[in-house]
């Protein structure tokens, strides 16, 4: 693909960016500490002044990029046609139906379907996602099929915000029942009765989930019973059921702690405690047949171990090992099968899969051998089988889904998601590197480029992402989007900085709080290694984060701007510290274990120390895009705005800085398969415009 470095004959018109009013307002700790917000006045949706000015951050980005918008159609046509338009999940056997997923050509929404007893039957649509997403500017749905396949929850949220209407569907006879539950959270788990299910309430305001509640089918829904309630400001209620399909648990946590209840699925009675909540514990339970909870746990276990406990008594006290800790093996998760256990696990920071066999408890190891991959234990909801589902991917190897045999140990590729158009994976090279941090660690980073179009040479483009918080790890999995960046000669890097888990618990507890500036300083020292290694031009190196990953970016950028030629920040948190001062609003209370306690004087300080809001300076800044969503329950629309205004207010330097707000969407940006590719278009044409490239 030809590149041209050339500008053809642009004049950017002459417009003035937006300037927002200055109404100053004092934020008073409880330290006695005052900050003056002349932007404060965001904070609420409601005013007509907020949307004007968001509006018009949104003209100043179409007008100044005016001259980029056949060419943004160009990208977004592009990333379009490598995706197969007409495609299907490889499909599941739950009992005599197999489930799946298709999409239908030209489709933004996803087709829930099924069939019953082989997959020549006739197919039955359980909804399909276009019919239900039409004339809405936002749609995110699934569904929850009863016990006895008979009943389809359908779970939607139309606005973005992360509140969604439960409705019940008659598979016998396609009618949707007069049951409907406003205002939930999604996820719902039936009883064994079929005749209700249990789901959870979040708070309007602050969005905490505190409550759970039952719903029995054709009783009106504000009769529903009250099973719990969550009195803990800090901790966020959830319900599942366990692979058994015995249990129901009830669920309550926050970024440091957590605890599970339960109940019987045939009988549902009272809650019953398996054990009380305990700073720094964190524990989840499941149950597969027999009379033992097993259980997910860190207590005594940074890297977390696994434990079998009593049914009839499973009080911590009662906890015994079946995977022990292990300081140098991190143990992210396990899958429960009548003959076999399957555990995931990651060792210096490349993830392997496990097989246990419960009987005489041998094992065996499956590996893989490119040198940065992502191996995830897939969705495996039938218990008595030897088929363990799991799906691979690099950043060169599309998404793959393989059956594989525990007792024969055969592999079996069930699809290898499409890529279409002239996409070849030998075309392309992927490396894993240990990059060296400032204070001795090794931080690994996944490395990407197209062998024809690179040279490491230090004149090429570079593109460095990291999201580094809440113990996520960042796969170093595939993109199609991404092929538009490699075949104009990009590198593309993600760096598995502190603050995720790709090198186990410690790393985690290494990136957060009291620690957390390791995150931002691990990835501007993968940032600089990109540039003394030759992978990337001095001047050409462009990163971007999201939420969390978000904050990072405005961290870095206040610490190194001078690293980057631009960077693009997504529904970014960056007023961390008033944020975490108002309890009314999300990401505050719980998250005083993942960032801090403002109400204590060392936190409040140490936030208020990287804080991006609260640390913009008088200084030259690289070009920013900042995105955002107005309806976003997560990170709320008025931070990134605030930001983009201070920033306006103080840099000195003509470089570009533009907000776009998606006025329709929430956290993740726009729904749809298509319609977020545009978004995407947007971003690449931010970057090649600076460097030129409209080819």
């Amino acid at each position: 693909m030809a590149c041209s470095q050339k500008e053809p004959g642009i004049i950017l018109p002459d417009v003035q960016p937006p300037i927002a009013e200055v109404i100053p307002f004092e934020v008073v700790s409880k330290h006695g500490h005052v900050r003056v917000d002349n932007y404060y006045w965001m904070n609420d949706r409601e005013n007509p002044n907020v949307i004007e000015y968001l509006e018009a951050e949104n003209h100043y980005l179409d007008t100044m990029m005016g001259h980029t918008k056949m060419f943004q159609e160009r990208l977004f046509n592009e990333m379009k046609s490598r995706i197969k338009e007409d495609d299907a999940t490889v499909p599941y056997k739950l009992d005599d139906y197999y489930y799946y997923v298709r999409y239908v050509e030209g489709g933004e929404y996803p087709v829930y379907c099924r069939k019953k007893g082989s997959l020549e039957a006739p197919e039955e649509i359980i909804m399909d996602g276009n019919e239900l997403g039409r004339d809405k500017p936002y749609l995110n749905f699934y569904t929850s099929i009863s016990p006895d396949h008979n009943l389809a929850a359908i779970i939607m949220d139309i606005q973005g915000r992360n509140f969604y209407t439960i409705m019940i569907k008659d598979m016998r006879t396609g009618e949707m029942l007069p049951d409907r539950i406003e205002d939930t959270r999604g996820g719902i788990a039936w009883t064994n009765d079929n005749r209700s299910f249990y789901y959870s309430i979040p708070d309007k305001e602050t969005l905490r989930i505190y409550q759970v509640r039952k719903h029995q089918l054709g009783n009106d829904t504000g009769s529903d019973e009250l099973v719990f309630e969550e009195k803990d400001q800090t901790l966020d209620c959830y319900v599942y059921k366990s692979k058994s399909k015995k249990y129901i648990f009830i669920g309550s946590g926050r970024t440091d702690a957590s605890y599970a209840m339960y109940v019987n699925a045939d009988n549902p009675d009272k809650p019953k405690m398996i054990a009380p909540v305990q700073d720094n514990v964190q524990y989840s339970v499941d149950h597969a047949g027999g009379d033992k909870f097993y259980i997910y746990t860190n207590l005594d276990a940074v890297n977390y171990r696994l434990v079998e406990t009593p049914v009839a008594d499973p009080k911590a006290d009662n906890w015994m090992d079946v995977i022990a800790h292990r300081s140098d093996i991190f143990l992210e998760g396990v899958d429960y099968f009548k003959e076999y256990l399957a555990v995931q696990e990651t060792f210096e920071g490349l993830a392997r899969i496990r097989i246990i066999n419960w009987a005489d408890k041998s094992e065996h190891e499956m590996k893989f051998e490119e040198p940065a991959y992502s191996a995830q234990i897939g969705y495996n909801p039938a218990f008595d089988s030897n088929i363990l589902r799991y799906s691979y991917t690099s950043m060169t190897t599309p998404n793959s889904t393989f059956d594989y045999n525990m007792e024969t140990r055969e592999k079996t590729l069930m699809k290898e998601q499409p890529v279409l158009g002239d996409f070849d994976k030998v075309n392309y090279q992927t490396e894993r590197v240990m990059v060296p941090s400032r204070d001795g660690k090794r931080i690994p980073m996944s490395i990407v480029y197209r062998k024809d179009k690179f040279q490491k040479d230090g004149t090429k483009p570079g593109w460095i992402y990291a999201y580094g918080s809440y113990g996520s790890s960042m796969d170093a999995s595939f993109s199609s989007t991404r092929l538009t960046l490699l075949d104009r000669g990009f590198v593309f890097a993600i760096a598995h900085i502190r603050g995720g888990q790709e090198m186990g618990g410690e790393w985690y507890e290494d990136g957060k709080m009291l620690n957390k500036k390791n995150t931002f300083n691990d990835f501007i020292d993968c940032s600089k290694w990109l540039k003394d290694n030759n992978y990337v031009a001095k001047d050409k190196l462009f990163a971007s984060g999201g939420s969390a990953g978000g904050l990072l970016i405005g961290a870095v950028v206040n610490m190194a701007p001078e690293l980057y030629r631009g960077l693009i920040a997504a529904v970014p948190f960056v007023d961390v510290v008033t944020t975490m001062m108002d309890e009314s609003i999300p990401l505050t209370t719980f998250e005083w274990f993942e960032w801090g306690n403002p109400n204590i004087q060392e936190q409040y300080e140490y936030m208020l120390s990287y804080s991006p809001y609260d640390n913009v300076e008088e200084k030259v800044y690289p070009n920013l895009l900042v995105t955002t969503g107005l309806h976003d329950s997560q990170v709320q629309y008025w931070e990134p705005a605030k930001w983009v205004a201070l920033l306006r207010a103080k840099k000195k330097d003509n470089n570009k800085l533009f907000l776009y707000t998606n006025m329709e969407a929430g956290h993740g940006g726009a729904s749809g398969r298509f319609e977020s590719l545009k978004e995407i278009a947007m971003e690449y044409a931010f970057v090649f415009d600076i460097l030129g490239i409209y080819e």
